[in-house]
């Protein structure tokens, strides 16, 4: 899933020469909406929020990060959101002069980051669908399904789903408040269509039912 993956051994030199290491702790913020875009990020392990800020205070939480996305390519002159540390975070940092330079010399790296650059697209098309859901539960399921469906193309297992993010975080993303979220849960784990482990696990016990719950079953 890394940047690094489209390059030839002998060329991934050329990459490392520009790299730097960023460690972040939970909460911690990594870039502020509005700012000057000096850099692109590729997150190596941890999970990030992406976060606009609202007229009234409010922020809305527009997407999260896994492990193998990278940051600020769909940008323009400034990043469009900050980016926020959910977890204990690592990355790899990248001026963008030198990333744009080694773009032009290995065709293969900028076919990765036009990769990149589509799939942060899609994830911003997944969250209007999700906002487009009327009911509660509606969104709640489409979002479950959508980590378990992010984990698999992370290579990692679609059920149980780990749902490192804060009940805050997903009422924020949702736009819902932090009650409507437990509810939420509490109802589609007394429908039997998910179990609660623990708050940052769920299991879905149904998928069936919960794609129907989405919307997202097909006939």
């Amino acid at each position: 899933m890394a940047v690094c993956a489209a390059l030839e051994p002998d060329e991934i030199g050329a990459l490392e020469s520009i790299m730097t290491a960023r460690r972040l702790a939970g909460d911690e913020t990594l870039v502020e909406e509005g700012e000057p875009r000096r850099r692109v990020y590729s997150l190596t392990s941890g999970m990030l929020r992406l976060v606009n800020g609202l007229p009234d205070g409010r922020r809305q939480i527009t997407g999260f990060l896994m492990p193998g996305d990278f940051l600020g390519l769909a940008d323009d002159g400034v990043y469009s959101a900050s980016a926020e540390a959910v977890t204990p975070s690592a990355l790899c940092s990248f001026p963008v002069a030198g990333m744009d330079a080694l773009a032009v010399r290995f065709p293969k790296l900028n076919d990765r980051l036009f990769a990149f650059t589509r799939a942060a697209l899609r994830r911003s098309r997944e969250n209007q669908m999700i906002l487009g859901r009327l009911a509660p539960v509606e969104k709640l399921s489409t979002f479950l399904l959508m980590l378990s469906q992010r984990a698999v193309e992370h290579h990692l297992p679609a059920d149980p789903v780990a749902i490192p993010m804060s009940r805050a975080d997903i009422a924020d993303y949702l736009g819902l408040t932090i009650e409507t979220v437990s509810r939420s849960f509490t109802k589609l784990r007394n429908q039997g269509l998910i179990d609660l482990p623990d708050a940052r696990l769920v299991e879905i016990r149904d998928r069936k039912a919960l794609e129907a719950v989405a919307g997202t079953l097909r006939a």
